[in-house]
């Protein structure tokens, strides 16, 4: 063998290493990608139960309590389309209660506003990872050498959701 087709051979070999490399990288991705939906998923979900158990142990005026109970029952029961919107109106009709109750508005049992304090600061903090992930997937989705060679497969461009850009 000469050595200018050992050197085509390492270059073959580099060029399928990096390939590999590349592609289980994105495949590791999409999977952060799929783990913090269902993280943040499961806190949202956790938020909807929590503002209906508000709506039950509160003193709210029976409009406020129509609005949260509908928008809860609506954000748990909506498909990805319609999630965003549901979302974020669960989060205005829950900074309403949250207002009200730092006021003295509302009579609240201070142990449910404390846990409707610590899921909207989980659910921040699962929003913010869940925004990385998306980012960095597109980052490496977006290169040149990945398109090329299709190494995301099948799998969807992930996505941002409107909610997820909103002040909780």
């Amino acid at each position: 063998m000469n050595l200018e087709s050992l050197i085509a051979l390492l270059l073959v070999v580099l060029i399928g290493w990096y390939l590999s490399f590349s592609a289980s990288r994105l495949d590791r991705l999409h999977h952060r990608v799929e783990t913090s939906w269902a993280t943040l998923d499961s806190l949202l979900q956790k938020r909807a139960a929590l503002a209906q158990e508000i709506v039950v142990k509160s003193n709210l005026d029976p409009a406020t309590a129509y609005l949260i109970s509908t928008s809860a029952t609506a954000a748990r029961d909506a498909n990805l389309v319609e999630r965003s919107s549901a979302e974020s109106i669960l989060s205005e009709s829950l900074k309403l209660v949250q207002n009200a109750a730092l006021d003295n508005a509302l009579e609240l049992p201070s142990e449910l506003l404390v846990e409707l304090s610590d899921l909207t600061s989980k659910v921040k903090l699962a929003i913010n990872i869940h925004l990385e992930a998306v980012h960095a997937t597109r980052n490496v989705r977006s290169k040149l050498i990945i398109r090329l060679f299709r190494l995301a497969g099948k799998a969807p461009l992930p996505v941002r959701y409107k909610f997820e850009d909103d002040a909780l």
